[in-house]
Parts: C-alpha cells; sequence; structure tokens
C-alpha cells in the first residue's frame, strides 16, 4: 500500500466508521440524552475510533511484514485471529472506563447486557479494520502473483512457439535436399535450377521464420518460390490455384503456414500427369482455405502430424481460433484464421502495461 493510500486511510477511515456506527447502534443517543452528554459521548468515540484504528493498523502491518506474501495468508489470518479478541477488549475497556470518568460513576464492572451489546459493536469495527488492511494487502499480492504468472507463462508459451519455429528449418532442408538428390539421378539438366530456386526460397525462410506473422501478401510471395521447386519436380502433375484472395493481402498469420500445407499435400497424395494433385487457395468468411484434391497413395505414408500440429499450436500460442479441418473421400480442406492488425495492437498494448 502506498502512503498517499494509508494516509487516505487513516483520516477518512475512522471517521466513515464512526459514522456508521452512529447511524446504525448509537442513534438512540440523539433522542435520550442532552447535548452535553451527547458531545462527551460521541467525541470519546471519535477518538478512541482513531486510537483502535491505528492500533489495529499497526498490529495488522507488524503480522504482514513478519508473514510477508500471497502464500503466507493463512499464517496471516492465523495470527491476526489470535490478536482480534485483544484488540476487541482493549478497545471496550478503553471506551468503558472513559466514559465512567467523564461521567463522574464509580468504576466498577460492567453488566452483562452492556458487555456482550458494546462488544459486538467493537467486533464489527474491527472486522472492518482487518478487512480494510489485509483485504487490501491481500489483494494487490494477489496481482502481483497473477501478472507475475501470466508474465511466466508468456515466457513459457514463447519458448514453445521459438521451439515449433526451429523445427521447420531443418525439416524444408531435408525434403528438399530429398527433392535435390532425385533430380541428379533423374533430371540433371534441372538439379542446377532447382538448386537457385531452393536457395532463394531458403533465404526467405531464414529471415521470415524470426517472425512471430507475417502479411498473407508475403506468404503468397514465398509460397509462389516454392511451389516453382516443386513445379520443377512434377510439372503438369501438380497445380496451384490462388483465388478470391485481394484485398487480404495485410491480413496475418504465421510464417511457413501454407508450405507446411502444401508440403502436406505432396507428402500424402499421388502425382502423376493423369492424376494431377491441384492445391487450391482462397478466402472464404475471413479464412484462408487451402483444399486439394484426395488421391492417397497406395503405399501408406507414415506420418506424425508435426506439420499440421505446429500450425495448430501457433494458433494456440497466439490465442486465436484454431485452424478447422475437414477431410472426406474427394477434398481435404484445412481452413486458417486470418488475423486482423489490431492483433499488434492489443499485444503492444499488453506489453506496455507489463513495464
Amino acid at each position: 500500500m502506498n502512503s498517499y493510500k494509508d494516509r487516505t486511510l487513516r483520516l477518512i477511515g475512522p471517521l466513515v466508521v464512526f459514522m456508521i456506527g452512529s447511524l446504525f447502534f448509537r442513534l438512540n443517543i440523539y433522542f435520550e440524552h442532552d447535548l452535553p452528554f451527547i458531545i462527551r459521548f460521541q467525541s470519546i468515540a471519535i477518538i478512541y475510533g482513531y486510537i483502535c484504528w491505528n492500533l489495529s493498523r499497526w498490529v495488522i502491518l507488524t503480522i504482514q511484514k513478519r508473514y510477508p506474501g500471497f502464500h503466507r495468508t493463512r499464517q496471516r489470518l492465523k495470527y491476526i485471529a489470535l490478536a482480534f479478541p485483544l484488540l476487541v477488549h482493549i478497545a471496550y475497556f478503553l471506551r468503558y472506563f472513559t466514559h465512567l470518568y467523564i461521567n463522574d460513576q464509580p468504576i466498577g464492572w460492567p453488566t452483562l447486557a452492556d458487555y456482550t451489546y458494546t462488544t459486538g459493536i467493537q467486533i464489527f469495527y474491527h472486522c472492518i479494520y482487518v478487512g480494510v488492511y489485509e483485504g487490501l494487502y491481500v489483494f494487490e499480492q494477489w496481482k502481483i502473483v497473477y501478472y507475475e504468472r501470466e508474465k511466466l507463462l508468456n515466457i513459457q508459451w514463447q519458448e514453445r512457439f521459438d521451439s515449433l519455429k526451429s523445427q521447420i528449418n531443418p525439416h524444408f532442408l531435408f525434403n528438399s535436399l530429398n527433392s535435390l538428390s532425385s533430380l541428379i539421378r533423374e533430371q540433371p539438366e534441372q538439379a542446377e535450377k532447382f538448386l537457385d530456386e531452393m536457395s532463394n526460397v531458403y533465404r526467405y525462410l531464414l529471415r521470415n521464420n524470426e517472425q512471430e506473422l507475417v502479411s498473407l501478401q508475403t506468404e503468397l510471395q514465398f509460397v509462389e518460390s516454392y511451389f516453382h521447386l516443386l513445379k520443377t519436380r512434377y510439372g503438369e502433375s501438380i497445380q496451384l490455384k490462388l483465388e478470391n484472395l485481394s484485398g487480404y493481402e495485410q491480413y496475418l498469420l504465421p510464417p511457413l503456414t501454407l508450405q507446411i500445407l502444401l508440403e502436406n499435400a505432396v507428402k500424402h497424395n499421388i502425382i502423376l500427369k493423369d492424376q494431377p494433385l491441384v492445391i487450391q487457395i482462397y478466402v472464404e468468411k475471413g479464412y484462408l482455405v487451402v483444399q486439394n484434391n484426395v488421391q492417397k497413395k497406395n503405399l501408406k505414408v507414415v506420418s506424425n502430424k508435426v506439420g499440421l500440429n505446429n500450425i495448430i499450436t501457433k494458433y494456440q500460442l497466439l490465442k486465436q481460433p484454431e485452424p478447422v479441418i475437414e477431410s472426406d473421400a474427394v477434398f481435404f480442406i484445412i481452413r486458417i484464421p486470418l488475423i486482423g492488425n489490431e492483433y499488434i495492437y492489443t499485444k503492444i498494448i499488453d506489453i506496455a502495461h507489463q513495464h
């Protein structure tokens, strides 16, 4: 609790408690006694209100200093509970004997009715004291724990995100080198061209894989370059159709998403001149749709679904809607949510708040 808030509470708090007590517990005094008695009675009430407020404050802050932190709340409450009856009775007897002295009455023990009634009032007051200081302290400690946990979670998610990105580079390189090896054996004249295009694509991959998001326009430019590699190998047996993409170029998605999906389609389907693999990319209802005709290979392809799982996990880490996968005997379709620029603005604001 900052010093300004503490000073404000110490100044205003007892006055508020005094007014509540006068309204709900001591209103009869104004109708049953004369003005001098009312002045004496209420003066004692407000003076000891400040004394008891600050005494309770000192005890609670001392316990908080001895047992700090959100995780020690139970310990603090235990010691506050032990100190609570003592504080209540100190407040009761201070007021009781002061009233006897001011009203020139003989010293004696209170009646049971007076004791229970006034003690009940003091219990109410001290619940307010404890609620104010321990309640505010617990809330502030909870906020610290919450933001630290959020910060740690963001760090963990970022590490997982970076780990996912690092998996893509070796995966892409391995498949590209396999393709190059096949070309060297089967089509040596195409191998040099393939190597040049692979260098361009890999340069792009290294540069953009460090980013969390890229624009659809950037991703499409990369996919066209990547498709040249596939086209070099498969010729007219593979086709790529880009449709209905105008106006969506500045929307965002994780880098290399389309490359993974194209690679997935190539891996699992027959690609022949009389059975061409047709891949379509278009936008529908805010989703980037990647669709290919299903021509499953006769030999079962071993798949651990790393590529698709990487895409889904990236969207989870970005706290965005997950991609939707639809598959039947004719088409395999995956719908990728396009992320608007407001995501960037929201993240900037979150980072600013954390600092």
